[in-house]
């Protein structure tokens, strides 16, 4: 496995915070943020692909029937655009 640097910013908060979750699970700084980058991949990768074969062959024009049988109505308050 091939292996590059990269200067990481983080608010002290977060790495405190990373810090301490590192050393509950016994590995180092640098070892948990890797994984923790990994794991958000796999979980974008897998949703982007999940969402992919759910769409299918749809497009958007085929949701126009629906979104004229939806009811007109005024969004909750906080929802609005």
């Amino acid at each position: 496995m091939s292996k590059a640097s990269y200067p990481l910013k983080l608010p002290a908060s977060v790495k405190a915070a990373a810090a301490r979750l590192a050393k509950e699970d016994g590995v180092s700084l640098n070892q948990w943020i890797s994984v923790a980058i990994a794991q958000k991949i796999g979980v974008v990768e897998t949703a982007a692909d999940f969402l992919k074969r759910r769409s299918g062959s749809a497009r958007r024009q085929d949701m126009l029937p629906f979104l004229k049988g939806a009811k007109h109505e005024v969004p909750p308050a906080g929802d609005e655009m």
